[in-house]
């Protein structure tokens, strides 16, 4: 799907088929990511639902009863992706023998400790093995559900209940781990990173592209955790937006193994303008510990110039 063919007034207007109810916090990323991702889905198409363990299936599933208008189906932490997997092969089995006539698209989702690490395998087999499936990652930065753990998606030197920042830590040591171009070197049809900036187009976009793209898709989505990040609840949108002027958060596909850029900053902000908000980070802002946000400008820096010469290739 092209962006010029794009109604953007027909997505907003689509049936939710995330319903109202459930027990998110006040400000999370992740619901706004699953209402955006979903309503990506044309109208009057069917969809299977998968669903890792975390802050997402806790608060949106308790059974018998779900949050989710289409079929539903809560995984561990560990094997969402070899669940959905097995799901998508089994109708694909049924509908050759005749024994389906629906469509179905197939979407899972997981936030970052189920992605980025206990879910990584499952994760990269289903890719691997070219499921006509998507996989959203629900970016929040840790593992937000059982206490603020750190993941391999947590920024360095955040503060987290597993990285506490004192007089022997100045929070996690080691950089965040770049999945979406982890995911990217499986060679499937699309990967993109995405986030919650100006009216939405980006998100759905990439979500429908995404859905509608015949084998495995993957789909980056950073949101902002209140709780984890420590910042005010209605500064979430502002703080998307930072993320990605200071191109810590990037916007871009890789189609067909062709990286494409989607937004670059007319003036790149300083990294402390994303850092300063989050409560997470307000160590780094004490007399003598510059030299941190520098080396976090720095591997921004880096990333941000190795994006830039992939998508000129």
């Amino acid at each position: 799907m092209e962006n010029n063919q794009y109604n953007f007034k027909e997505v907003m207007s689509r049936p939710e088929r995330l319903a109202p109810g459930h027990r998110m916090c006040a400000g999370c990323g992740g619901t706004i990511a699953v209402r955006g991702v979903l309503r990506a889905l044309h109208e009057g198409d069917h969809a299977v639902i998968g669903n890792a363990t975390g802050c997402l299936e806790v608060s949106s599933f308790m059974y018998p009863y779900t949050a989710y208008e289409d079929s539903y189906i809560h995984n561990a932490f560990e094997n969402a992706g070899a669940t959905m997997g097995g799901v998508e092969t089994a109708y694909r089995v049924l509908k050759k023998r005749g024994k389906l006539k629906e469509d179905y698209k197939f979407i899972t989702f997981g936030g970052d400790g189920g992605t980025y690490d206990i879910g990584f395998q499952s994760l990269s087999g289903a890719m691997e093995r070219g499921h006509d499936m998507v996989y959203v990652c629900y970016d929040n930065g840790a593992y937000m559900n059982t206490g603020i753990q750190r993941s391999s998606a947590t920024p360095q030197f955040a503060d987290t209940t597993t990285t506490p920042v004192g007089s022997a830590s100045s929070g996690k040591a080691q950089y965040r781990k770049d999945l979406a171009a982890i995911i990217a070197e499986h060679r499937v049809p699309y990967v993109a990173q995405t986030t919650f900036i100006g009216n939405f187009k980006d998100l759905h976009t990439k979500a429908e592209r995404a859905i509608y793209t015949e084998g495995p898709a993957f789909l980056n989505i950073m949101a902002p955790c209140p709780r984890g990040w420590r910042y005010d609840t209605p500064d979430l949108m502002k703080l998307c937006k930072l993320a990605v002027e200071t191109c810590y958060w990037p916007l871009f596909e890789v189609i067909d193994g062709r990286w494409v850029l989607n937004y670059e900053p007319k003036r790149k902000l300083p990294i402390e303008e994303f850092l300063r908000p989050q409560g997470r980070f307000a160590h780094l802002f004490r007399p003598g510990n510059e030299d941190l946000i520098r080396q976090f400008q720095d591997e921004v820096d880096r990333r941000w110039e190795e994006l830039l010469f992939r998508c000129s290739r």
